[in-house]
C-alpha cells in the first residue's frame, strides 16, 4: 500500500509511474536571472527492484523576478529519454494560472527555456519528469510511457 502512495505521488503530471532503471545521481540544472542550481531528483523509482525514493528536500531554490525565462540543461541520460516539463506560475494579480505542460521526445534535446505569455506574470515551479517507456506484454502496442524520477525547482519571487 506504501508504495502505490508513492507511485501515485509521482504519478503527477501525466506520466503513468512504474519502477525503472534508477536515473542515479543525475542532476538537471535550473538557470534564471543570472543565478543557476543542480538539482538532484526529488522522486525516482527503479523498474527492476521496483523501489521508489523519495528527498523531499532535493527541490532547489532561486529567486526569479516576474517575466523572467528559467532555463533548464538535463544531462544524457534525461535527454536520451522522453522527458516533460510542467510550469506552474500566476499572473500579475497573483491568480494561478493553467499548467504550463510540453513532452520532449526528440532524445537528443538537452535544453529547454520556460517562459511566461505576459511580462509580469510569475513562474512559481518548474518540474522535469523523466520517462521509460515500457511494456508488461512485450508487445510496443501495449507500450506506455512511466516516469522513473522527478526534479523540481521552487521559484522563490524577488524580495520587495
Amino acid at each position: 500500500m506504501r508504495r502505490l502512495r508513492i507511485l501515485a505521488l509521482l504519478a503527477a503530471g501525466g506520466f503513468v509511474v512504474a519502477g525503472c532503471s534508477a536515473p542515479g545521481p543525475e542532476e538537471v540544472t535550473f538557470f534564471a536571472d543570472g543565478k543557476t542550481v543542480n538539482v538532484t531528483p526529488l522522486a525516482s523509482c527503479d523498474i527492476k527492484s521496483a523501489q521508489c525514493t523519495t528527498r523531499p528536500d532535493a527541490a532547489g531554490k532561486l529567486r526569479v523576478r516576474p517575466g523572467k525565462p528559467v532555463q533548464i540543461s538535463v544531462p544524457s541520460g534525461i535527454a536520451e529519454t522522453p522527458w516533460k516539463v510542467t510550469v506552474q506560475y500566476v499572473n500579475g494579480k497573483g491568480e494561478p494560472q493553467e499548467l504550463k505542460q510540453d513532452i520532449i521526445t526528440s532524445l537528443d534535446r538537452f535544453a529547454y527555456t520556460v517562459t511566461t505569455p505576459k511580462p509580469d506574470d510569475q513562474i512559481l515551479v518548474v518540474e522535469v519528469a523523466q520517462a521509460s517507456v515500457i511494456s508488461q506484454t512485450g508487445r510496443p502496442e501495449d507500450a506506455e510511457a512511466v516516469t522513473t524520477a522527478i526534479w523540481s525547482l521552487q521559484v522563490e519571487p524577488p524580495a520587495v
